[in-house]
C-alpha cells in the first residue's frame, strides 16, 4: 500500500476515502430529489435530465464506496494478522461478480503503462495480452466497446492468447473499457463473469466508477494502495537491451516480451534479470 504509517494507519486512511465516497454519493441523491421535486413543479424536460445525471453520478460514488469500504475491511484484518498487504483489485472482481479481475492503463498511443490485477491467473491472463499482444482488453480499448468470448471462441478469436489462457483455467472473459466523454485510459477485465446482459452491465458499471472517481476523480487512489505496476522496469530493460543491440526501443521492447514468453517467467522478472546485468539479449 502507498499510504504512510502503520497497518492500522492505513487501515484507516481507506475507511476515510470511503466516507468520503459515500458523502458524495449521498449529496448527489439529495439533488436527484430536488431535481424530480422541479420537475414535477414546474414540468418540462430539463429537471428531469439533470435527475438522470445526478443519479448516475450517484451510483458512480456508492460503488467507488463500496469498492473502498471492500478494500478497508481488507486493510483492518490485514493490520490485525499480518501477511500479504491486500490488493484493491479483490474488491474490484468482486464488484463484479467475477472469479478474478485485471486493469490495464494505456497512454495516448494504446501502450501499456501500468497493470494491477486480483491474483495470479488474472495477472498470467494479462502478461499474456502484453506479451503476445493480443486479448480482450486490447480489443475493448482499441474499439472501445465491451468484449465478451469463452470457450472455442478465445482460440479463434486471438489464436496466441486463446489457448493460453484456456491453459490458466480462464474459459470466460469479459472486458470493457476504462472511458470518459472524450479519452480512453485502459480497459477493465472480469474472468469467470456470466456471458449476458447483467454481467456487462455490472462490469461497465465498475469500470466507470474506477475510470472517473478511483482514477480520475475527487475519490482518485494513488498506485491503487500499491497494487499497480508502472512496467517502469520493463522499459528501463527495453531501452538497455536498445542500447546492446543497436536497435530501435519498440523493438528491443519485442526481444524483452518474446523471452518471457519462451522462459514461461513474468515479463517483470525478465526485465529485472536484465536491469541487474544477470541475463543479455541477443
Amino acid at each position: 500500500m502507498t499510504l504512510g504509517g502503520s497497518s492500522a494507519e492505513q487501515a484507516a486512511a481507506v475507511w476515510q476515502r470511503a466516507a468520503r465516497a459515500r458523502e458524495r454519493a449521498d449529496r448527489e441523491l439529495r439533488l436527484v430529489r430536488e431535481c424530480e421535486d422541479l420537475a414535477r413543479e414546474r414540468g418540462g424536460d430539463l429537471h428531469v435530465r439533470l435527475a438522470h445525471i445526478h443519479q448516475a453520478s450517484a451510483r458512480r460514488h456508492e460503488l467507488t464506496a463500496q469498492l473502498l469500504e471492500s478494500h478497508a475491511r481488507r486493510a483492518a484484518r490485514w493490520a490485525d494478522t499480518g501477511g500479504r498487504p491486500p490488493l484493491f483489485m479483490t474488491g474490484v472482481a468482486e464488484a463484479c461478480g467475477a472469479d478474478s479481475a485485471a486493469v490495464t492503463l494505456v497512454d495516448i498511443d494504446r501502450n501499456q503503462i501500468a497493470a494491477a490485477s486480483s491474483d495470479e491467473p488474472s495477472r498470467a491472463a494479462q502478461e499474456l495480452e502484453y506479451i503476445l499482444g493480443e486479448g480482450p482488453a486490447r480489443d475493448a480499448v482499441r474499439n472501445r466497446c465491451a468484449v465478451v468470448a469463452s470457450g472455442g471462441v478465445l482460440a479463434g478469436r486471438w489464436p496466441g492468447y486463446g489457448p493460453a489462457a484456456e491453459g490458466l483455467g480462464i474459459g470466460h472473459v469479459l472486458a470493457v473499457p476504462l472511458q470518459s466523454a472524450d479519452s480512453c485510459i485502459g480497459a477493465l477485465a472480469a474472468f469467470g463473469v456470466r456471458s449476458d446482459a447483467a454481467s456487462t452491465t455490472t462490469v461497465t458499471q465498475v469500470a466507470d466508477s474506477l475510470t472517473r472517481n478511483v482514477f480520475l476523480g475527487a475519490d482518485a487512489v494513488p498506485g491503487l494502495f500499491g497494487g499497480i505496476d508502472y512496467r517502469a522496469e520493463v522499459h528501463q530493460a527495453a531501452g538497455m537491451v536498445a542500447v546492446q543491440l543497436g536497435c530501435r526501443i519498440p523493438d528491443a521492447l519485442e526481444l524483452v516480451k518474446v523471452r518471457a514468453f519462451a522462459d514461461s517467467r513474468p515479463i517483470g522478472d525478465i526485465a529485472q534479470d536484465i536491469v541487474q546485468g544477470r541475463l543479455r539479449l541477443g
